[in-house]
């Protein structure tokens, strides 16, 4: 098996040839260095720190690769850099002088005229100067504790100050209030959008906060922190002390020990030196770069910079035809299963769900799972009303999201407050399935109502991730996410469920059951078929289920994402395996998994991926689609054009590596515009 670092490693370069690409929006190509760097950050905040603590505790134990832990992190340490200083050179060969051209300018401290000088110092004693804090380092004043991520400056002095001391350095903190890049007026910048960076604002006036001092140096960085959260779940004796465990570990995120220290290029080695000695950083650890440390800052420019030709065109999502000939939704689902493809199509269905049922009379109940959902929703806030009048709500919130631990404690606050019965699923297994359930009277008897997702109940991510959502009102499927409900609320033994598969029960069982099934066919002679998508594949008994099937005869097509464990084209061990990553505008996040089953052709979606995670330690349902023009609409939209994407797509070798498809003369066909294409075509 490959290595699952390495592996996250090589979907960022992925990622970062997006920003390479010149057929990609100039303003977009920043945007996927922001992602990068953002990735980058979250990967030494979970990954890195993680393997970390692994060497601290003297751990020599190879994982499935067979590589030990010291080998991971030397390897991670060398193309890590490489992929920094891929970065800012893009950054600053590319894509700033690209957007100079186009009017869009950051203003180097070095080439300021007067005017703009003159503007910056009266900005700097405006709106700076009241609200920094410089730090003398001496015996009185120890180092202080900096954020995770936060960006902060190295002062070296020279001289006495008021007191006699001479001290040598000082730390000044940005404060997070301001932003990292200030837009300068029109007349002052000389272009039509002319940016200075705080940094380099702070550098031109550092020497206003040292008086009667000599600033020898000013050198801005970020110390990236330990940000896993860590709950001994054998002291949690329930509910209440899991959220209080978790409110105590959030107040400490932003403090874990340091992982990587990233400065200026032109930070001396002295002064380096100092800040890996005060964090316990090792050379490895340290990235020096050419330009601001926290690059993922930059991503402000979108939003202040009023360009739609440098940006991806617009799109109005659509609304299913069901829908539109009944907005009653309740009605539209009794004629027939819905479904929803994100982003192409509308989010909107899912929030008139529960509108519908909060304003319905006739409904008595609404159960729903939250695991990301952010700190504003409109599907929230009709959850809350919901309680208010009076119906009954339970909300399933899964306390431990990461990053989205603080959103939820504060939902599931606001929800309790109002009324509603408010679960933290079940401790030391995280609910990440994605349901919402409504109970209606109908003709003296109760009638369920269904939604399924492959994604969040998240008003943002699902206008920029793909995902599938299912509509549906039949008996059994509403029946068994009733009992999967009733699991999560109450105690009592797992139920046979017929439709859905379930972690930590099931889903592995089933999943390797049905790739049995294609293998047992090929060795008959007969059609083996498999097609998954998917964001992750790391199981090891998954992937030797695969390397079987292979091995048989059966023709597998792996759409992941992200890290893919599993080596494809092996002769005699995978040679009909062919595994691929699709990047593009939107965040491939659809789970999708295709057997052909002697020609039932049976389809199914998922909130979770091929992952020990998602199999053994989560919550989690695998949801069929039985309706045979659904089930046609999930290949043809979900899995067909990403097999024939030839623009987007990277296919992968048995090393690990990734190469682009390109169309080479033939006719560029790339799914996600194709989609939107087709979306667009059903819409009108």
């Amino acid at each position: 098996m490959l290595n699952r670092e390495l592996g996250l490693l090589e979907f960022n370069r992925r990622v970062l040839a997006q920003a390479e690409d010149k057929r990609t929006p100039l303003l977009e190509r920043l945007r996927f260095l922001c992602i990068a760097d953002s990735n980058l950050d979250e990967f030494f905040e979970i990954r890195v720190a993680g393997l970390k603590a692994q060497i601290a505790a003297g751990s020599e134990e190879p994982g499935p690769d067979g590589m030990p832990p010291e080998q991971v992190f030397r390897q991670i340490a060398s193309e890590a850099h490489a992929l920094c200083e891929r970065m800012y050179r893009l950054l600053n060969e590319d894509i700033l002088p690209a957007l100079a051209g186009e009017g869009i300018r950051f203003l180097r401290r070095s080439k300021w005229n007067e005017v703009q000088k003159a503007w910056v110092k009266a900005y700097f004693f405006r709106e700076m100067m009241p609200l920094l804090t410089p730090l003398g380092l001496d015996p009185a004043h120890p180092f202080p504790r900096l954020l995770n991520k936060s960006l902060n400056f190295v002062i070296e002095l020279e001289g006495k100050d008021a007191f006699g001391r001479r001290s040598g350095y000082a730390i000044v903190q940005a404060p997070r209030v301001l932003p990292r890049l200030i837009p300068l007026p029109k007349k002052v910048a000389g272009c039509e959008y002319g940016f200075a960076f705080l940094s380099s604002i702070l550098h031109a006036h550092v020497g206003e906060l040292f008086a009667g001092m000599v600033v020898k140096g000013c050198y801005q960085f970020q110390l990236t922190r330990n940000s896993d959260l860590f709950l001994d779940e054998e002291e949690l004796q329930g509910v209440k002390s899991l959220r209080m465990a978790l409110q105590g570990e959030l107040s400490q995120r932003h403090f874990g020990d340091g992982v990587r220290l990233e400065v200026s290029d032109v930070c001396p080695a002295h002064v380096t030196e100092v800040l890996l000695q005060q964090f316990n950083l090792t050379p490895r650890d340290l990235y020096q770069v050419n330009g601001p440390v926290n690059l993922v800052r930059l991503v402000e420019v979108l939003d202040r910079v009023d360009r739609s030709d440098l940006k991806f065109p617009a799109f109005a999502p659509g609304i299913p035809s069901a829908l539109i000939r009944r907005p009653a939704i309740f009605d539209a689902m009794r004629r027939g299963d819905i479904l929803l493809h994100h982003p192409y199509q509308s989010f909107g269905p899912v929030v008139n769900f529960i509108e519908q049922a909060v304003s319905d009379p006739k409904v008595v109940a609404i159960k729903m799972t939250i695991y990301r959902t952010g700190p504003e929703s409109e599907l929230m806030e009709t959850l809350i009303a919901a309680a208010r009048a009076g119906k009954v709500v339970t909300v399933v919130v899964e306390l431990l999201a990461r990053f989205d631990e603080e959103a939820n404690i504060n939902w599931a606050s606001r929800l309790e407050e109002a009324g509603a019965h408010v679960v933290y699923g079940v401790v030391g297994h995280k609910t990440h399935a994605k349901m919402a359930l409504v109970v209606r009277r109908e003709e003296n008897k109760l009638r369920r109502y269904v939604h399924l997702s492959t994604g969040n109940y998240h008003p943002r991510t699902t206008r920029l991730y793909t995902d599938i959502g299912l509509f549906t009102c039949n008996e059994e499927i509403c029946a068994e996410v009733n009992d999967v409900f009733m699991q999560l609320t109450g105690l009592g033994r797992a139920s046979k469920l017929k439709h859905l598969w379930q972690s930590p029960f099931t889903m592995h069982q089933r999943m390797l059951a049905a790739i049995g099934r294609e293998t047992a066919q090929a060795k008959q002679n007969k059609r083996g078929r498999i097609i998954a998508k998917m964001n992750s594949l790391l199981e090891p008994e998954i992937v030797e289920a695969l390397y079987q099937a292979s091995q048989a005869g059966v023709k597998i097509d792996l759409i992941v994402r992200g890290v893919c464990a599993l080596r494809p084209g092996v002769p005699g061990l995978s040679e009909n395996i062919r595994v691929r990553s699709v990047i593009g505008r939107f965040l491939e996040h659809t789970r999708i998994f295709y057997f052909f089953n002697g020609g039932a052709n049976d389809v199914f979606l998922a909130s979770a991926d091929w992952m020990d995670r998602n199999f053994f330690r989560r919550i989690e349902v695998c949801f069929p689609v039985l309706d045979k023009r659904l089930k046609k609409r999930v290949m043809e939209e979900g899995l067909k054009p990403y097999l024939a994407d030839n623009t987007e797509a990277w296919e992968m070798d048995s090393e690990g590596q990734y190469k682009r498809r390109m169309p080479r003369g033939a006719h560029a066909y790339t799914a996600q515009h194709v989609l939107l294409e087709l979306m667009a075509s059903r819409a009108s």
